[in-house]
């Protein structure tokens, strides 16, 4: 599938950084000791072993879905059926979460332990053909095992603010000696927002990829750059609150939920919306 061959590299060498990072962090805040390493990484280790398996979970429940039945939206039943068997994989479980905020995301470790989600407004706002488009996109983060990398990267960057925050409550304890300036800079400032920086390469990276095997799913570049257009409209005029927990699975949406302005923008897990539709208007045939 299109954008699969060089994803693994990729993320490979987006998750040796992160986790170098981690590391670098957890050095100095044992000033220059292994003591404060070997917990970090153990932590580190617990923390993305614990996001990985319950990632589906972790997303479902942020989005209060529910799962439904084939009885309850035969058309999405039927667009992910299809191009569940058009690329030979199995089906995911379906869920609807019950905001009006129009979005989708896929989830889970695996493509046997994966989960399709989409908002009551997005499944109100497009019609069946747009929605096939949204659900090919889904789908292609699954088969290209976007929502396993995106899980762990999330994992370890969460590491990093929490080794950031350890360092920031007891280095400055009776009998700790602080770090210098530059590597306290390093560490409070420039580590966090590289290690979200990474992250969010790695989001943008792959939507671009899932915007391309999607394509290749359903032959209908158009359909998914129309309902794009539509969610990118109605999800700024309707954005989701900034909840943490939301926060937290926002870049496994197929649209930004949050308002786009201000600092928001240079930090975003999603490419411009506009970028991405003329790439597809790009691939639709000429006539």
């Amino acid at each position: 599938m299109a954008g699969s061959h060089h994803n693994v590299a990729k993320t490979a060498l987006l998750f040796a950084t992160l986790w170098a990072l981690l590391l670098a962090v957890a050095w100095m805040a044992g000033g220059g000791t292994g003591r404060f390493l070997w917990l970090s990484a153990s932590v580190g280790l617990a923390l993305t072993a614990y996001s990985l398996w319950n990632s589906d979970k972790i997303a479902i429940r942020a989005m209060r879905a529910r799962p439904v039945s084939e009885l309850e939206q035969p058309v999405m039943y039927q667009a992910v059926r299809e191009l569940s068997t058009a690329a030979r994989q199995p089906m995911p479980r379906l869920y609807v979460s019950p905001t009006m905020a129009p979005n989708a995301f896929a989830t889970g470790r695996s493509p046997t332990n994966a989960a399709v989600c989409c908002t009551e407004g997005i499944l109100q706002l497009l019609d069946a053909r747009e929605l096939r488009g949204v659900l090919g996109h889904e789908l292609a983060h699954v088969h290209n095992r976007d929502t396993l990398s995106s899980s762990v990267a999330a994992a370890v960057a969460a590491m990093i603010t929490a080794v950031v925050q350890f360092l920031l409550l007891f280095t400055t304890g009776s009998g700790r000696r602080p770090l210098n300036p530059v590597a306290a800079l390093a560490t409070v400032v420039l580590a966090p927002m590289a290690a979200m920086t990474i992250q969010m390469a790695i989001s943008r990276t792959r939507e671009y990829d899932a915007d391309a095997t999607a394509v290749d799913l359903t032959a209908d570049p158009l359909a998914l750059a129309d309902a794009l257009r539509k969610i990118d409209t109605a999800a700024q005029a309707r954005p989701l609150p900034a909840d943490q927990q939301l926060i937290d699975v926002s870049h496994l949406m197929i649209a930004n939920p949050f308002a786009d302005a201000g600092l928001s923008r240079l930090f975003a897990t999603h490419p411009p919306m506009d970028d991405r539709i003329a790439r597809l208007e790009a691939m639709a045939p000429r006539r």
